[in-house]
């Protein structure tokens, strides 16, 4: 059970979430995020969720590969906020975590309050279309708030038709 939402509350502002993972779509999920924040004059976040590693070596490689794994996690979501900043003119907020994708996203959500909309992006691999997106399909893992999953084939162009 997910807490109120506050977002429609004075003082509060409705935020949209996308999560950065390195796939080339969660780019697509940050654009229509941002486009439906700025849109609605609302807040983006982005988060990165650094997954739950093999941190169990001698203490000093597990503190080298964590002080890695952040980063990595530190340098991919500066380089998506300073797109969102350049293309769509908004700030965005940035949460990074460790842990279980599903479970930080949910973590995330419960904290803040004011975040009403998860928004990702189905990949083309032939693999599928990505373990988050996967996730909700076979319902293993069901987010408190609505999702919203691009499909693969838009373009910039038409995401922002859209929003």
């Amino acid at each position: 059970m997910v807490s109120k939402r506050l977002s429609r509350l004075e003082g509060h502002r409705r935020k949209f979430m996308a999560v950065i993972d390195g796939t080339p779509e969660c780019q697509r999920a940050v654009h229509y995020a941002g486009r439906r924040a700025k849109n609605s004059n609302g807040g983006l976040v982005l988060l990165f969720v650094i997954p739950e590693g093999d941190f169990q070596q001698w203490l000093g490689v597990e503190e080298i590969m964590r002080a890695e794994a952040r980063e990595e996690a530190e340098a991919a979501t500066a380089k998506a906020a300073q797109i969102v900043r350049e293309n769509i003119g908004i700030d965005p907020e940035i949460v990074i975590r460790e842990g279980a994708a599903a479970e930080q996203i949910n973590a995330v959500i419960e904290e803040d309050r004011d975040i009403a909309l998860l928004v990702l992006a189905a990949g083309s691999a032939k693999e599928g279309p990505g373990p988050l997106v996967s996730s909700i399909a076979g319902r293993a893992a069901a987010f408190p708030i609505p999702v919203t999953v691009l499909p693969d084939t838009l373009t910039n162009e038409e995401i922002d038709a859209l929003s």
